[in-house]
């Protein structure tokens, strides 16, 4: 199972003048420690409804992660694709892929904040077909010259995006969540998005999906594979999964929780009560965080990255001795979810 973090983009009060420098420290120090991924967020404004923080631009804060490591992944959990004009997009991965040399893994979604498609020019209720449009004309132009498209909002004709290198690994997002009253999407695998999930290269589950609702998306997953004649090992594709997480070693369990709550709630708003927050979350003690990550790996979950919180590096360092070192040599389940 292979152990991610998530660059700590998120801006919080009276950090501005040393967040770079953070970013950078966090990097590197993640790196050193051997986790194998650092992914990012992408939203383009602040979506105060289910955060109370903001984010720095994803594509060109990984440039920045780039310089100051050398081996480890860097990923995009969610590239929010609507929002983005497939050239102008083509032509970033392709500079990130040259100057990192290879190490990006193009994580895409639909988003779900309507503000942010609505400042791009388009609509909630296009993000499913623009999210596919860009995805095709960004993977054409990353994948030769001389490249055509002709969609229903993007087209282009004999356009070649330079530096050409190998194409990112496509890791497409979706699929259920525990269902709660202010969640933006219906608790349900959309039969569109697991077209785009089995047409590439990977999976990131919801951070609201817990074990049980991963594994019946999987299940979809592996059928629909099936029937287009191949299959998860055969492909090969990535089972990944996205969690918020923050460690502390007190063992008082209310201690452990009062710290958890505040914490996370410094990035996450109420909008969604405690109660859920610590449902989906990984919430708890020590061993309880590595018994409910054992749980994901157990459904089939083989790449996990964790928000931090913060970029604290004794945070990064209980990640490692609890999390990173613990499950380096655990194999998660590869078999079929369909009979």
């Amino acid at each position: 199972m292979k152990l991610g973090v998530f660059v700590p983009s998120y801006l919080l009060p009276g950090q501005d003048r040393q967040h770079g420098e953070q970013i950078r420290r966090f990097a590197a120090r993640a790196e050193e420690l051997g986790f194998a991924s650092l992914f990012i967020t992408d939203h383009l404004l602040t979506a105060r409804r289910f955060y109370r923080v903001s984010w720095t631009e994803p594509l060109m804060t990984l440039s920045h992660v780039a310089a100051v490591t050398s081996r480890i992944l860097l990923g995009t959990s969610v590239l929010v694709l609507p929002t983005r004009n497939p050239v102008v997009l083509a032509k970033e991965i392709a500079t990130l892929q040259h100057l990192s040399g290879d190490r990006y893994i193009y994580g895409v979604g639909t988003g779900w904040y309507p503000p942010e498609f609505e400042a791009t020019g388009g609509r909630r209720a296009e993000r499913g077909r623009r999210t596919d449009e860009v995805l095709e004309a960004s993977m054409r132009l990353l994948s030769g010259a001389h490249q055509s498209f002709e969609g229903r909002y993007y087209r282009f004709t004999d356009v070649t995006v330079e530096p050409l290198g190998h194409r990112p690994l496509v890791w497409v997002a979706g699929g259920r969540q525990l269902a709660h009253e202010a969640s933006p999407d219906a608790n349900r695998m959309d039969p569109r998005v697991l077209q785009r999930i089995c047409r590439w290269d990977g999976w990131i589950a919801r951070p609201t999906s817990p074990p049980d609702e991963i594994a019946l998306d999987l299940a979809e997953i592996d059928a629909e594979l099936r029937r287009r004649g191949t299959s998860r090992t055969a492909k090969p594709f990535t089972v990944a999964h996205e969690n918020f997480c923050w460690l502390t070693e007190k063992a008082r369990r209310d201690e452990v929780i009062a710290e958890q709550q505040q914490r996370m709630l410094a990035v996450v708003s109420e909008e969604r009560p405690w109660e859920y927050i610590e449902t989906v979350y990984l919430v708890g003690t020590v061993d309880e965080i590595q018994r409910r990550i054992q749980q994901r790996i157990d459904v089939g979950v083989e790449h996990l990255f964790l928000h931090t919180m913060t970029a604290d590096l004794s945070q990064l360092e209980l990640f490692a001795k609890h999390l990173l070192e613990p499950f380096k040599d655990v194999e998660p389940s590869r078999r079929s979810s369909v009979a």
